[in-house]
Order: structure tokens, then C-alpha cells, then sequence
């Protein structure tokens, strides 16, 4: 049967959809039906940090596979258990505890669920960000401060209030320095819980780098935000389901600010299995688990703490230690973003490039450099946008683009010559459908 007929696609319109058919994968590339090979400079969402069919994991799966497939978690399981051990191992998280979702966005609901359990804030309020994204269930899309899904869910009726975002290349509060916006920002936190005052607050989610949406916090923002929760009694979740696992540059990207940016909670996916199989985790601290410990946990769904996503997951931590992908994000993260600089030189459509901590970065197009007109509003992709993304995958390079962004996250294991390539690529398609005189000749 025709899968243009029969299945219900996410986030598109249906009559639009005519995606091409995988059928297998190998590093950064996949394998089409019609037998071309792809580079993914997406990892399919930033969930493929291992790339495609990565042995390791495949192999762990089948294993599991005959060992055992299914038991609930009334159930224990050696794999659910060695993975939540490796887990709070890798994190720092002595004393605290592991919840397994089955992805990110019932991570993130649970994250909010028991916060406001620790907190004896049944209906505590919980503090997210315009321009974030958080999951598409109702509870997550209420804490996505995302312009696709308003008007569908009102999050104040979820006990839900948003702030303004870190965005620095357009402050919201008018600053034209990324360090005084980004301590704005958390700024703008604080004064919403004082506004709300802190009995009536359970908990901040923030993402801490990589998303959807595009943001890079300044450095700044972080370490004023944990400060600020915890002067104020508030529990602080990091959303790590598209930033953890290396993607930028550390096991989780809260860890570059040290210790003393240490989140109480935090929400892991994706990269979790490679994006082998669906599984998240929610990652709390001993003071978080001290507070529910003799409470009953009234949450969790059938298939939480799966054996065989665990056992993938196992697997899939086995493979960014012992393949040394931490650091190698890091390394080719730091290249990849010298020269998106390099493009940035080049095209004066390119406005703004940030990330570069890891295999992470965003490229911002505009209309005017000067203005910082964008291409599109946003969240629309503009016709030439979506050619370059067309015309790139003629000639089987795979970009991802969200309204006037390029989001450029390759596999951990992307070859260097395959990144170039990809890059030299992007150069000429900017060329091609940007035309304009060099910024810099």
C-alpha cells in the first residue's frame, strides 16, 4: 500500500508529504529505496548522534531481543537497571534516581509532574520560555513557547507562564550585548517568580542549548538561572532531549558551566539510543528523590523502562565513550563552526551563526544584515529556502531547516571529508539562490 495514503504523517500536511523510503543506513548516510545514499546533516532531528545502524547498539538489540523483549517495570530488568546505574554515573547524580519515558516530550511531563510532587505544589506553577520547544502532548506543548501550536492548548489553564527568551542576535529586552541579554533573561525569570510570588511556583524548564527553536543562550544565561531558582526555592529541569549525548561538546550541555550549574532535573531522548529505538529518561537529584521517596508515584506508562530500548541505550553509551564522540563533537564541532563563520564572510544572507560547542549550529538568513530583516516571518520558510533544501537533496546531502534557520547537527560519526563536502555544498547553494555580492571580497 501506498504510504502517501495510508499513514498519518507528524507535523506536515498530509497532501504534501512525498518523502523518499529508507531502507537502511550505514555512518551519516541512509539508503534509499530508489538507490541513492544520503548524507543526513540532521541526524533525523538530532536523534542519530551514533549516525545510522550503528553495529554496537544493532547488535545489543538483538541480543536483548533473545534474551527477553518485554516485562513492565513491576518488573525489574537488568538492562533497565545498568542503564539508569550508567546514567546517574555519567551525570554526577549521586543519590538521585532515573524515570524512563518513552520519549522526550513524556519526559518532560513527568519532569513537571514530580517537581510539583517535591515541591507540595500540586498545581505549582511552572516558568518555561517563548521560542522553545518541549514536545507536541498537550502538557508539552503548553511549555513550548512554540507559534505552530497556540492556539491549541492554553497553558495557563496547565499552570504554565512563559518568559522571553535568551535570543541575542534579537534581544527581546534591546540589548545589543549577548552576555547583559542573556543575564536579562534570567533576569526576566526571577522577576516572574517574585511577580507570582515563590510558594506559587514549582519549577523553571529551560533548554540549555540545542533546539528546534534555534536559540543559543549566551553563556551568561545558565549559571544566572540556577542561581536564581535556587535562591528562590524553585527546581530547575535542564531539557537535554536534543542537546545531551554529546551533541554539544559534553555528556549533557549544562555540564560546560560547571558543577555550580548542576540542574535538579533533567530530561534525556534521542541520543539516549541513538534514535535506535524510542526510550527517554527523566534524571532527578538526591534532594528531588529525598522528598517523593515514601510518597506513591502515581505516573508511568505500559512500556516505561523497556528492556530493549534499554538495552540499546546501554549500548549506545558504550559507543560515544569508546569511540571517544564526546570529545570528537567537540573537535569537529569547533571546525564546522569556523567555517559557518567562513560562509558568514561570504553570504551576506547569513545574519547571524552561533552554537560550535559541539556538531551543533544554527545559521540565521536575512533579508538585511544591517535591519535584521528576516527572510521570512517567522515560523515560514521562504521559497529560495526550501529550493536550496530541494536542490541539496539532489545531489544527496540532507539539510534541515526551520523558518529562516539552518540547523546543522551531522552524526557524531560524520565523516571530516563528508562535512566538507557537505559545506562546500552549502556554500555553492547559498550562491545559487541567495545571490548577492560577497560581504567580504
Amino acid at each position: 500500500m501506498d504510504e502517501r495514503t495510508s499513514v498519518l504523517h507528524s507535523w506536515c500536511v498530509q497532501s504534501d508529504w512525498d518523502a523518499p523510503t529508507a531502507i537502511g543506513g550505514s555512518g551519516a548516510r541512509l539508503h534509499l529505496a530508489d538507490g541513492r545514499s544520503i548524507l543526513d546533516m540532521s541526524s533525523l532531528a538530532e536523534c542519530s548522534n551514533l549516525g545510522h545502524q550503528h553495529p554496537r547498539v544493532v547488535a545489543a538489540i538483538r541480543a536483548q531481543a533473545e534474551k527477553l523483549c518485554f516485562v513492565t517495570s513491576a518488573w525489574g530488568a537488568i538492562p533497565r537497571a545498568e542503564l539508569a546505574g550508567r546514567l546517574l554515573q555519567l551525570s554526577g547524580y549521586e543519590g538521585g534516581r532515573v524515570f524512563f519515558t518513552l520519549g522526550g516530550a513524556d519526559a518532560n511531563e513527568n519532569a513537571v509532574k514530580i517537581a510539583r510532587m517535591a515541591a507540595d505544589k500540586p498545581r505549582g506553577i511552572v516558568i518555561a520560555r517563548d521560542r522553545s520547544y518541549h514536545g507536541a502532548s498537550h502538557l508539552a506543548m503548553a511549555l513550548s513557547g512554540d507559534t505552530r501550536t497556540r492556539e491549541q492548548v492554553d497553558p495557563g489553564a496547565l499552570g504554565v507562564g512563559h518568559v522571553p527568551p535568551p535570543y541575542a542576535y534579537r534581544c527581546p529586552f534591546g540589548s545589543r550585548s549577548a552576555s547583559e541579554c542573556g543575564e536579562l533573561a534570567a533576569a526576566a525569570v526571577a522577576e516572574r517568580i517574585d511577580a507570582l510570588g515563590s510558594e506559587r511556583v514549582a519549577a523553571a524548564i529551560m533548554e540549555p542549548n540545542a533546539g528546534t527553536n534555534g536559540i543559543v543562550a549566551p553563556d551568561s544565561y545558565w549559571p544566572a538561572l540556577r542561581r536564581i531558582t535556587s535562591e528562590r526555592g524553585v527546581f530547575l529541569i535542564a531539557d537535554e532531549v536534543m542537546s545531551g549525548f554529546g551533541r554539544c561538546g559534553e555528556w549533557f550541555a549544562w555540564q560546560r558551566q560547571g558543577e555550580s550549574a548542576r540542574p535538579d532535573m533533567m530530561t534525556l531522548a534521542k541520543g539516549l539510543t541513538g534514535g535506535a529505538l524510542p526510550l527517554g529518561a527523566l534524571v532527578l537529584s538526591a534532594r528531588v528523590c529525598s522528598r517523593i521517596e515514601n510518597r506513591m508515584l502515581h505516573t508511568g506508562l505500559t512500556y516505561c523502562g523497556h528492556p530493549l530500548p534499554c538495552a540499546a541505550g546501554i549500548a549506545a553509551l558504550d559507543a560515544y565513550e569508546h569511540e571517544g564522540l564526546i570529545e570528537r563533537s567537540r573537535v569537529l564541532g569547533a571546525r564546522l563552526f569556523s567555517e559557518v563563520q567562513r560562509l558568514q564572510s561570504r553570504h551576506p544572507v547569513i545574519g547571524d551563526v552561533r552554537g560550535g560547542h559541539g556538531l551543533f549550529a544554527v545559521i540565521e538568513l536575512v533579508a538585511d544584515r544591517t535591519t535584521r530583516e528576516p527572510i521570512a516571518p517567522w515560523p515560514q520558510t521562504a521559497a529560495p529556502l526550501k529550493s536550496l533544501l530541494e536542490a541539496a537533496m539532489a545531489e544527496s546531502v540532507s539539510f534541515a531547516a526551520r523558518g529562516n534557520l539552518l540547523l546543522l547537527a551531522p552524526p557524531l560519526v560524520i565523516g571530516e571529508h563528508e562535512l566538507a563536502d557537505a559545506l562546500t555544498l552549502l556554500d555553492r547553494l547559498l550562491s545559487r539562490f541567495f545571490p548577492g555580492p560577497d560581504a567580504h571580497p
